[in-house]
């Protein structure tokens, strides 16, 4: 009894800590975000006093508009690209998984989970330059390139759930291939659909390098996490002013994260079974 009640305490106490170590930061990044320098220098983390919105007003004053339109633009179209795409190819595969062709796909794709970003970074950037992609379209691409290993993963081991035999009902009825994914396949996975679209907008929205190395010739390209980098570069010693910026940036993705968060848990789960 006692070992289970210490044992339960010891949990406790590291959920704690992960929660501290989690929402210290969000506490700061609000403070700060709400105080000016002046206030600032006085109590560093205590409450703000009121709503300070000058600091906010210095950052929408510059190219942030511009910058947030791109970063809504590339994530919007990259993520319709990977509801098309990753279930269709996933479909294809998780039905002919036997035959070898398919089954080999799949461990190629699969295999690209294993390789670092920084090992195809500069193969990246020449074939790009090469094709002149070094533009919103290319990064698109390279989204919607990247995302097949980790979406073609969770969608076949989803449909590995899904009975063949739906397939061939639909088929005695008369539909074909395609009537059959996209009346009856598709619909059914919108669950893993919701979890890889949160993953991966969580991750475009929020990813440095590849616009980066594909969206330098101007600021005017530039999405938001370079906007950010650039600003708080320019305001290194304002924290106050940095700090607004990065809430902004937050305020929409988890946005979405708190609306699309219920299907999550729910659509990895199935997708990771076999």
């Amino acid at each position: 009894m006692k070992e289970g009640l210490l044992s339960r305490a010891i949990q406790y106490v590291i959920l704690l800590m992960g929660v501290l170590v989690i929402m210290i930061p969000v506490y700061l990044t609000i403070n700060l975000s709400f105080k000016s320098q002046v206030e600032s220098a006085q109590s560093f983390f205590a409450p703000p006093a009121g709503f300070y919105l000058g600091n906010f007003a210095a950052v929408v004053k510059g190219k942030f508009w511009i910058n947030l339109g791109n970063s809504v633009t590339i994530t919007l179209v990259s993520m319709v690209f990977i509801m098309i795409l990753v279930p269709m190819v996933s479909f294809a595969i998780s039905r002919n998984f036997k035959q070898g062709y398919f089954k080999f796909v799949f461990y190629f794709i699969l295999a690209g989970i294993f390789v670092p970003f920084q090992v195809i970074m500069l193969p990246v950037l020449k074939h790009m330059s090469n094709l002149h992609l070094m533009n919103q379209l290319g990064l698109i691409l390279m989204y919607v390139a990247l995302s097949f290993t980790q979406g073609i993963f969770l969608s076949v081991g989803f449909l590995k759930n899904v009975p063949i035999e739906l397939d061939e009902a639909s088929t005695i009825d008369g539909c074909s291939i395609w009537q059959t994914f996209t009346r009856i396949i598709y619909p059914m996975m919108l669950p893993i659909i919701v979890t890889i679209v949160t993953l991966n907008s969580l991750w475009i929205w929020n990813d440095f390098q590849l616009p980066l190395i594909l969206l330098n010739r101007s600021p005017n390209y530039w999405t938001l996490p370079l906007f950010i980098y650039n600003f708080k570069s320019d305001y290194g010693a304002n924290y106050n002013v940095a700090f607004a910026g990065f809430l902004l940036t937050m305020l929409p993705i988890m946005l979405l994260y708190g609306v699309l968060q219920r299907h999550l848990i729910s659509g990895l789960t199935e997708g990771a079974l076999k």
